[in-house]
């Protein structure tokens, strides 16, 4: 497939509509006549000099044409046989019934063939970031500050954290913001901040909030989506797990979107390249 698709000038109310409608080939070819040439699975676990945390995160990529789709998803959920049974498997039938870490996966992997962020990037619709050369701090530092870069937030502004990264938290308080942290999986930020696992007492409060792509992983997403459209709240998305996801999005609950394709940070010393989007108009 050597294509790109612009966006559809209708949002998709949801990622389930979002699967519908690239079923239907409402964003290009239709994925019964596609491939999955690859899937394959990732562990790894990180902790940053200077921090008590570590980080261990798992993720399955599927491999479409000349593009990645990745989605990060909780130990045990799937296990690396997937690999094997998925691979040259027709993309629908893995948009219809595969579990959903690797369905989400897979829409990505269309998503980004279809419009890759280098093409949206030369059209203007993107600004791409190069993260530099060096250490994992480095690197995690400046991914950071380039989500947090997307924030345009009063001081002393509550901001919803929903998939805490110690590095973001403090880059959120550095431009002014009062980092409301949450997650499953973490009880306290690397300063100490309790975090919570209560997500609708975060969205009730926040007045802006920064949610990782996870959230299409587990299935939070859409929750999150509808409550900072119903606030009229702006809400950053910061994506290694379905950045092409995230961008149907745009303009439509989606004020901004920080977007890393594979390979991701974590996995390379060399200079990289995320794509920051910000709204776009809807029709």
């Amino acid at each position: 497939m050597n294509r790109t698709t612009p966006l559809p000038a209708l949002a998709p109310p949801s990622v389930d509509a979002l699967v519908e409608a690239v079923l239907a080939g409402e964003h290009g070819p239709l994925p019964s006549e596609l491939v999955a040439t690859s899937v394959f699975w990732i562990h790894h676990g990180t902790r940053l000099a200077g921090g008590d945390t570590t980080y261990l995160n798992q993720y399955v990529l599927v491999r479409l044409g000349g593009s990645f789709g990745g989605c990060a998803f909780e130990a045990g959920e799937i296990d690396p046989g997937i690999c094997r049974d998925s691979c040259g498997v027709p993309l629908d039938a893995l948009l219809r019934g595969a579990p959903r870490p690797l369905r989400i996966a897979a829409l990505d992997a269309y998503l980004s063939e279809t419009r890759p962020h280098r093409v949206a990037a030369a059209a203007g619709e993107a600004e791409p970031v190069a993260l530099p050369t060096g250490t994992p701090e480095t690197r995690a530092k400046a991914r950071d500050a380039a989500i947090a870069g997307l924030l345009d937030i009063d001081e002393g502004a509550r901001v919803g954290l929903i998939g805490v990264v110690n590095p973001l938290v403090a880059a959120i308080r550095e431009r002014g913001g009062e980092p409301l942290p949450c997650d499953f999986n973490l009880k306290a930020t690397q300063w100490g901040d309790p975090v919570t696992d209560d997500m609708d007492q975060v969205l009730e409060r926040a007045q802006a909030v920064v949610a990782t792509g996870m959230t299409l992983s587990n299935g939070s997403f859409d929750t999150v989506l509808e409550r900072c459209r119903s606030r009229g709240i702006p809400l950053i998305v910061y994506a290694q797990t379905g950045s092409a996801v995230a961008r149907a999005f745009l303009g439509s609950g989606v004020t901004a979107l920080s977007a890393e394709p594979f390979p991701f940070s974590q996995f390379s010393a060399e200079e990289t390249v995320l794509y920051r989007y910000r709204t776009v108009s809807r029709a």
